[in-house]
């Protein structure tokens, strides 16, 4: 039986950290095997908040693939591919742009809160807002549908942007005819995993992540700065590990001395420094199969780099099927 095709990726804008490791590589990892994968790096998506800096974009692709293959994404069952390499997206996306309004895009709830954020920082004048930015969601339907993608694995934010992939076919359909899947959303078992601050989402603009790549010393530094309950004052104060960051990473790596972590805390049994030092052992040697894998394919460029280009050709030639059909069904196949 033919398999399902899933779609998904990241924008190349630095090193994955565990907001994207718990989030979402782990789930790829585990569904790879069930499907036909397909692991996009979204470097013209990367574009449009670094149009004026290509060099980081370039720079990140190669850092997000060697973070995809140190986290056990398999290149045998995996196709990791670079955006920027499928035409017949950008051609799709032209084709997509004709059928969505620049209302709907406003009222894309993702859309209305990141445009909100460009202009509290340059003014409310719209002239902050680029086409390519306004015209993301467009974009990301296009990677998905020249795919076939089925399935999309999302956090709930993304959720507006397969809604609205989903509309865009439907459209093209009624316009042109039954030619394109509509995919489905499968939502991440882990959508959003807390920072070192407290804060609801790990991220790197808010300097709160730990990165699959970070030394020791980094990890370190760290987790000794990470919030604990603000009521322990004292080292023999009782505390409520359900408020403590420390207690939430001892349970994300699934540290087996958690029971003991929970009840000492709750005793006051439990020092925070001592407790933070006992996280930074279970992290380095969490994130230790990571780094190794990352260390081989560090040392060895011409595999990433066969990787990549294996994995963009399996994506091409899937999109070309693809566009075969969009192409005649909008009478384009002139010379066919």
């Amino acid at each position: 039986m033919e398999r399902k095709v899933i779609i998904t990726g990241d924008r190349p804008t630095g090193k994955l950290h565990l907001g994207h490791y718990f989030g979402s590589i782990v789930n790829r990892v585990k569904m790879q095997k069930d499907y036909e994968t397909y692991i996009l790096i979204a470097d013209v998506q990367a574009l449009t908040d670094n149009f004026n800096n290509p060099e980081k974009v370039r720079n990140n692709v190669k850092e997000l693939a060697l973070d995809y293959l140190a986290s056990g994404i398999d290149p045998k069952y995996s196709h990791i591919y670079i955006q920027s390499m499928i035409p017949e997206v950008a051609e799709l996306t032209v084709y997509f742009s004709n059928l969505v309004t620049v209302a709907r895009l406003y009222r894309n709830p993702t859309t209305k809160f990141e445009v909100s954020q460009k202009e509290n920082i340059f003014g409310s004048s719209g002239e902050s807002i680029t086409y390519g930015f306004l015209g993301y969601p467009v974009s990301q339907a296009a990677d998905i549908v020249a795919l076939d993608g089925d399935v999309v694995p999302v956090g709930d934010d993304q959720l507006p942007h397969i809604e609205q992939t989903r509309e865009i076919v439907r459209k093209f359909n009624n316009v042109y005819g039954e030619t394109l899947k509509e995919p489905d959303a499968v939502l991440s078992p882990n959508p959003r995993i807390k920072g070192l601050d407290g804060n609801d989402k790990m991220s790197k603009s808010l300097g709160n992540a730990i990165y699959l790549a970070d030394t020791e010393e980094e990890i370190t530094k760290k987790v000794m700065s990470a919030v604990t309950d603000p009521k322990k004052i004292k080292k023999d104060d009782p505390a409520d590990p359900n408020v403590c960051m420390v207690y939430y990473y001892h349970k994300l790596i699934g540290n087996k001395n958690l029971d003991n972590v929970c009840t000492e805390c709750k005793k006051g049994a439990r020092g925070c420094v001592g407790c933070k030092k006992e996280l930074i052992n279970e992290m380095v040697n969490f994130l230790k199969p990571i780094q190794e894998r990352r260390k081989y394919y560090e040392d060895h460029p011409e595999e990433v780099e066969q990787i990549l280009k294996d994995g963009t050709e399996a994506a091409r030639n899937k999109a070309k099927e693809v566009m075969n059909r969009v192409r005649k069904n909008m009478k384009l196949d002139y010379f066919e």
